[in-house]
């Protein structure tokens, strides 16, 4: 009897011994059914073993081979083990998370066949002009059809009503189910004549032979998404697979639809959250098989296997939302660029005010940086940034005289604006004027927000929610007050200053319901909304041509926020959302309002010159020693019991002075927030000037760490660290 070595999804960083029966039939990557304690668990075949520590009695036989899907391919398998041993996470748990959550059930897996639809003989004879105009889908879904035949979900990309309009041409006999043809050619709708900066930057990546990490760095509005086309294009016609990753799944419906009417007969699948897991699964496979051209995900479509892979793509590549929060903490990004090295590939990094991390390998030689510099419609033109100093204006609710008379301009000339503001709910907090109470989160260290709409208090944090009460709960006094500003108290008061304003709130809560960010932003581009509040979901990515006006409220927090980040994390945003601004032939404003309209951040948001910015910056990190000029790990722990997670971490920092390395060793500190849902939390960072010392270090202190007692109490470390 043989015996593999198996990963399961248990926190231990060890492999487990099966025998396997000469009649089974097995390969390295297959997913494998084996008996664990009392029960059977899912586990990943990843090496055969010439022996085995344990003794032969102890050796359970492998239950069960799986041989519903292929068996993941030996790059995906050296992929998934950098990650466990760079990240130092448990290779099992790495494994079995980088899996379709259907491909994590016990059972096989029951797919049902994927089918094209084509004219039958009946549909080639039809005239269609003899049909009704009403039939707009189904004469769009013919139409489509003479070009050739197509998938279910392109069909759909054509109209949301298509299945129904599918179903009427089928029962007519018009349209028929057939089996997929694979393409080898595709059609390519070369809609926009590339500048001369997007002829470069396509011609620089096509020409690269093998591995190459590039930096495009383009202004806001200045056509990097075309850049990607010509780029797919290119690979497309090489018979290649590309992968496109994006930071959040607000955009995905959006790019999948640009992309599937420039390539209209190529197979595109879309993997991430928003999926049914059924349907995740199938387009998983479907970019396995080679079949799916091209795949574009949130992070973890990172781990998607690509037989034909050859290019990635990441678009904004500096957002934060590639930093995966729990489990293995992995960066999207990161590990896209280790991919792209292993397979030999070019890998582009797309954003208009790229990671410092990122600008600094651009600088430094080891990424080739291409640059954008001109608005890629013609006449649009960067937004012009002015910025209000709100300690010398009156303000109403937030709001200054200057920015409304600018909102009201626009209403006017039949122009859209934006109010942004990274606060929802009415206010962060509701005071008592008498004795100063504030309604505070008992389970958290933060604040309850008032939300008007239901009368409640809810904490962001952790979920709790409370009514209003009708009086303070410590003095009895009735005057209760919303402090401060968000997008529900905005919207209440710019409904009362414009009544015949169409005003849309976009946030969390008004897009929690399925679909409703779809039919908002629908609602957006047919011109049905005046003026638009919302938070960081409308800021990047989204291109509203009637768009003109961007206010933003509150942006301070950031320039005295204890995240060396924050000042780097607030560029980028006010970038992205000023960039949502005069992105077609109308002049686009931005007004910030901010209580240090001299700050040089603001100096350079007007000037729209992250260059400088980004000098500034890198010289103040170089000073103290910061990110990108040290690396980083972070040890957090969190508790009921505070004195236990203060007792696991001092033994943890003996433990890392007992290593002796040359890392620094910083001291146990509160988290930015030190409660959150009943747990108080607390971390100790290590970092060192090379990446290389602190990954050995850590090899050590490590399995140190897995000794210590830590019942009661829960802990992780964070490799490369973007939240403190």
């Amino acid at each position: 009897m043989s015996i593999i070595r198996v990963a399961l999804d248990v926190p231990l960083s060890t492999l487990f011994d099966y025998f396997v029966s000469e009649a089974m039939q097995i390969e390295i990557g297959q997913r494998v059914l084996v008996p664990f304690g009392r029960k059977q668990v899912l586990g990943i075949a990843m090496e055969w073993a010439e022996s085995s520590d344990l003794a032969a009695g102890r050796i359970k036989p492998l239950a069960q081979v799986l041989d519903d899907v292929p068996p993941l391919p030996q790059d995906m398998l050296t992929l998934l083990r950098f990650c466990s041993d760079y990240y130092h996470f448990p290779l099992g748990m790495t494994a079995l998370s980088a899996l379709p959550a259907r491909l994590r059930a016990l059972e096989p897996v029951k797919f049902k066949q994927a089918l094209d639809y084509a004219l039958s003989a009946a549909g080639k004879a039809l005239d269609v002009a003899t049909l009704p105009k009403r039939r707009v889908v189904q004469l769009r879904i013919l139409q489509a059809l003479r070009e050739a035949p197509l998938s279910g979900a392109q069909l759909r990309s054509l109209s949301p009503s298509a299945p129904a309009a599918l179903k009427g041409l089928m029962e007519a006999g018009w349209v028929e189910a057939c089996a997929p043809v694979p393409r080898i050619t595709h059609t390519f709708n070369d809609a926009h004549a590339l500048t001369a900066e997007q002829r470069r930057a396509v011609d620089a990546v096509t020409a690269q032979n093998g591995y190459g990490c590039f930096l495009l760095h383009g202004i806001t509005g200045s056509g990097k998404t075309e850049v990607y086309v010509h780029l797919m294009h290119e690979m497309l016609q090489r018979q290649g697979q590309v992968l496109l990753l994006v930071p959040e799944i607000n955009l995905t419906p959006q790019l999948e639809n640009y992309f599937r009417s420039r390539f209209p007969d190529v197979d595109l699948v879309s993997l991430h959250s928003g999926l049914a897991d059924g349907e995740r699964a199938q387009n998983w496979l479907k970019a396995q098989s080679g079949e799916a051209r091209i795949v574009l995900g949130t992070r973890l479509s990172v781990f998607t296997p690509l037989p034909k892979l050859g290019l990635i793509l990441v678009d904004e590549e500096h957002d934060p939302s590639f930093k995966q929060q729990d489990g293995l903490r992995y960066s999207a990004r990161d590990v896209a660029i280790f991919r792209a090295n292993q397979r030999g590939v070019s890998i582009v990094l797309g954003s208009a005010t790229p990671s410092l991390e990122s600008w600094h390998n651009a600088q430094s030689g080891r990424y080739c940086l291409l640059k954008l510099t001109q608005r890629a419609v013609q006449p649009a033109t960067l937004p012009v940034v002015r910025c209000m100093d709100v300690t010398k204006l009156p303000l109403q609710e937030g709001l200054s005289e200057p920015l409304l008379t600018a909102i009201e301009a626009r209403l006017q000339r039949k122009e859209q604006s934006l109010i942004f503001i990274n606060r929802r709910g009415y206010s962060p907090v509701l005071m008592c004027s008498a004795c100063g109470w504030l309604s505070e989160c008992k389970h958290c260290a933060g604040k309850l927000v008032l939300h008007m709409k239901d009368r409640s208090l809810r904490c962001h944090h952790c979920g709790h929610q409370q009514r209003v009460p009708p009086a303070c709960p410590t003095c009895g006094d009735v005057d209760l007050k919303p402090v401060g500003i968000g997008t529900q108290r905005l919207e209440e008061t710019l409904q009362s200053r414009f009544p015949e304003a169409r005003i849309l709130r976009v946030d969390r809560d008004s897009t929690r319901n399925k679909g409703t960010w779809n039919a908002m932003r629908k609602q957006i581009h047919d011109g049905e909304a005046d003026i638009l509040i919302g938070t960081q979901m409308l800021a990047k990515g989204h291109d509203f041509p009637n768009l003109t006006l961007v206010g933003v409220i509150s942006p301070d927090g950031a320039l005295y926020s204890s995240d060396f980040r924050a000042s780097e994390k607030l560029f980028a945003q006010l970038t992205q959302v000023g960039g949502r601004a005069g992105r077609a032939d109308k002049a686009g404003e931005v007004i910030v309002q901010s209580a240090f309209p001299n700050h040089p951040l603001f100096q350079a948001l007007r000037a729209h010159d992250y260059e400088s910015w980004a000098k500034t910056l890198l010289a103040e990190r170089t000073l103290a020693g910061l990110p990108p000029f040290a690396f980083q790990a972070l040890l957090s722990a969190e508790s009921k019991d505070e004195q236990l997670v203060l007792k696991f971490l001092h033994q943890a920092r003996h433990c890392a002075e007992q290593v002796g390395s040359e890392v620094e060793i910083y001291g146990v500190v509160p988290a930015a927030m030190p409660k959150r849902a009943n747990h108080h939390r607390a971390q100790l960072l290590v970092q060192s000037d090379a990446r290389k010392t602190l990954q050995l270090f850590l090899r050590i202190w490590k399995p140190e760490l897995d000794t210590l007692s830590s019942q009661k109490i829960r802990w992780s470390l964070d490799i490369d660290p973007m939240e403190y």
